[in-house]
Protein backbone atom coordinates (compact mmCIF):
# COMPACT_ATOMS: atom_id res chain seq x y z
CA UNK A 1 0.00 0.00 0.00
CA UNK A 2 1.25 3.51 -0.82
CA UNK A 3 1.43 6.26 1.78
CA UNK A 4 2.20 9.94 1.28
CA UNK A 5 5.08 11.57 3.14
CA UNK A 6 3.85 14.51 5.22
CA UNK A 7 7.15 15.66 6.75
CA UNK A 8 10.82 14.74 6.97
CA UNK A 9 12.33 14.61 10.46
CA UNK A 10 15.69 15.97 11.58
CA UNK A 11 19.04 14.27 11.13
CA UNK A 12 22.02 14.87 13.35
CA UNK A 13 25.67 15.09 12.44
CA UNK A 14 27.06 12.17 14.44
CA UNK A 15 24.20 9.83 15.48
CA UNK A 16 24.89 6.16 14.73
CA UNK A 17 21.45 5.79 13.14
CA UNK A 18 20.80 9.14 11.40
CA UNK A 19 24.15 10.98 11.48
CA UNK A 20 25.04 12.35 8.09
CA UNK A 21 28.68 13.08 8.97
CA UNK A 22 29.38 9.84 10.86
CA UNK A 23 31.22 7.37 8.61
CA UNK A 24 29.75 4.44 10.58
CA UNK A 25 26.17 5.74 10.58
CA UNK A 26 23.24 4.10 8.83
CA UNK A 27 22.43 7.61 7.53
CA UNK A 28 18.73 6.79 7.85
CA UNK A 29 16.12 9.27 6.70
CA UNK A 30 12.92 9.48 8.78
CA UNK A 31 9.61 10.44 7.20
CA UNK A 32 6.23 11.05 8.84
CA UNK A 33 3.38 9.51 6.87
CA UNK A 34 -0.26 10.46 6.34
CA UNK A 35 -1.39 7.42 8.36
CA UNK A 36 0.47 8.62 11.51
CA UNK A 37 3.25 6.09 11.07
CA UNK A 38 6.91 6.90 10.58
CA UNK A 39 9.21 5.22 8.11
CA UNK A 40 12.98 5.07 8.15
CA UNK A 41 14.78 4.32 4.92
CA UNK A 42 18.40 3.17 4.92
CA UNK A 43 20.91 0.94 3.16
CA UNK A 44 23.17 -1.07 5.51
CA UNK A 45 26.82 -1.34 4.53
CA UNK A 46 29.46 -4.03 4.98
CA UNK A 47 30.58 -2.43 8.25
CA UNK A 48 27.11 -3.04 9.74
CA UNK A 49 27.32 -6.83 9.41
CA UNK A 50 27.55 -9.70 11.82
CA UNK A 51 27.74 -12.86 9.72
CA UNK A 52 28.96 -12.16 6.19
CA UNK A 53 26.21 -10.53 4.16
CA UNK A 54 23.87 -10.12 7.16
CA UNK A 55 22.92 -7.06 9.22
CA UNK A 56 24.07 -7.28 12.84
CA UNK A 57 21.15 -7.88 15.22
CA UNK A 58 22.22 -4.98 17.43
CA UNK A 59 22.10 -2.65 14.44
CA UNK A 60 18.61 -3.93 13.60
CA UNK A 61 17.56 -3.21 17.20
CA UNK A 62 19.08 0.29 16.98
CA UNK A 63 17.14 1.32 13.88
CA UNK A 64 13.90 -0.09 15.31
CA UNK A 65 14.49 1.68 18.63
CA UNK A 66 15.06 5.04 16.98
CA UNK A 67 12.14 4.65 14.57
CA UNK A 68 9.63 3.80 17.32
CA UNK A 69 11.09 6.48 19.60
CA UNK A 70 10.70 9.15 16.91
CA UNK A 71 7.08 8.22 16.14
CA UNK A 72 5.83 10.27 19.11
CA UNK A 73 7.00 13.44 17.36
CA UNK A 74 4.18 13.05 14.82
CA UNK A 75 1.51 13.96 17.40
CA UNK A 76 3.69 15.83 19.92
CA UNK A 77 6.02 18.19 18.06
CA UNK A 78 9.29 18.69 19.92
CA UNK A 79 8.82 15.60 22.11
CA UNK A 80 11.10 12.59 21.69
CA UNK A 81 11.34 9.16 23.28
CA UNK A 82 14.04 7.95 25.65
CA UNK A 83 14.05 4.15 25.76
CA UNK A 84 12.83 2.39 28.90
CA UNK A 85 12.32 -1.06 27.34
CA UNK A 86 12.91 -2.64 23.94
CA UNK A 87 11.92 -6.16 22.92
CA UNK A 88 13.08 -7.43 19.53
CA UNK A 89 12.11 -10.54 17.59
CA UNK A 90 14.29 -11.70 14.70
CA UNK A 91 12.29 -13.56 12.06
CA UNK A 92 14.48 -13.53 8.93
CA UNK A 93 18.06 -12.59 8.09
CA UNK A 94 18.46 -8.97 7.01
CA UNK A 95 20.72 -8.60 3.96
CA UNK A 96 23.29 -5.88 3.46
CA UNK A 97 23.53 -3.42 0.58
CA UNK A 98 19.84 -3.19 -0.22
CA UNK A 99 17.45 -0.42 0.70
CA UNK A 100 15.39 -1.33 3.75
CA UNK A 101 12.31 0.23 5.30
CA UNK A 102 11.55 0.42 9.00
CA UNK A 103 8.00 1.32 10.00
CA UNK A 104 7.02 2.49 13.47
CA UNK A 105 3.83 3.59 15.20
CA UNK A 106 2.53 4.57 18.63
CA UNK A 107 0.22 2.01 20.28
CA UNK A 108 -0.26 3.69 23.68
CA UNK A 109 0.24 7.32 24.67
CA UNK A 110 -0.02 8.63 28.25
CA UNK A 111 1.13 11.90 29.78
CA UNK A 112 4.72 10.72 30.51
CA UNK A 113 5.17 7.37 28.73
CA UNK A 114 4.39 6.00 25.31
CA UNK A 115 4.62 2.56 23.73
CA UNK A 116 5.03 1.56 20.13
CA UNK A 117 5.79 -1.19 17.67
CA UNK A 118 7.83 -1.42 14.51
CA UNK A 119 9.23 -3.73 11.89
CA UNK A 120 12.05 -3.96 9.38
CA UNK A 121 10.61 -4.72 5.96
CA UNK A 122 12.72 -6.35 3.25
CA UNK A 123 12.55 -5.31 -0.39
CA UNK A 124 10.30 -8.29 -1.16
CA UNK A 125 7.80 -7.05 1.46
CA UNK A 126 8.59 -9.68 4.09
CA UNK A 127 8.93 -8.62 7.73
CA UNK A 128 12.41 -9.55 8.96
CA UNK A 129 12.50 -8.06 12.48
CA UNK A 130 9.80 -6.73 14.82
CA UNK A 131 10.03 -4.73 18.02
CA UNK A 132 7.98 -3.36 20.89
CA UNK A 133 9.27 -0.41 22.90
CA UNK A 134 8.36 1.72 25.90
CA UNK A 135 9.68 5.29 26.15
CA UNK A 136 9.67 8.33 28.41
CA UNK A 137 8.60 11.57 26.70
CA UNK A 138 11.18 14.38 26.82
CA UNK A 139 11.82 17.57 24.88
CA UNK A 140 14.93 17.36 22.69
CA UNK A 141 16.77 20.03 24.72
CA UNK A 142 16.54 17.75 27.81
CA UNK A 143 17.97 14.78 25.91
CA UNK A 144 21.05 16.24 24.22
CA UNK A 145 23.21 19.31 23.76
CA UNK A 146 22.76 20.25 20.13
CA UNK A 147 24.28 23.25 18.41
CA UNK A 148 22.42 25.02 15.61
CA UNK A 149 24.13 22.90 12.97
CA UNK A 150 23.92 19.54 14.77
CA UNK A 151 20.20 18.80 14.45
CA UNK A 152 18.19 19.83 11.41
CA UNK A 153 16.11 18.67 8.49
CA UNK A 154 18.44 17.89 5.59
CA UNK A 155 16.49 17.64 2.36
CA UNK A 156 17.99 15.34 -0.25
CA UNK A 157 17.10 14.73 -3.89
CA UNK A 158 16.38 11.12 -2.95
CA UNK A 159 13.71 12.03 -0.36
CA UNK A 160 10.47 10.24 -1.32
CA UNK A 161 7.10 11.93 -1.72
CA UNK A 162 5.35 8.61 -1.12
CA UNK A 163 6.40 5.17 0.06
CA UNK A 164 5.05 1.69 -0.45
CA UNK A 165 5.21 -1.13 2.06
Amino acid sequence: MKHFVVKKQNNSKMCFVCGLENDYSLKAGFYELENDEIIAIFRPLEGHQSYPGRLHGGVAASILDETIGRAINIKHDGIWGVTVELNVQYKKPVPLDEELKVVGRITRDTSRIFEGTGEIILQNGEVAVTAYGKYIKLPIDKIADFGDDDWKVCHLESDPLEVEY
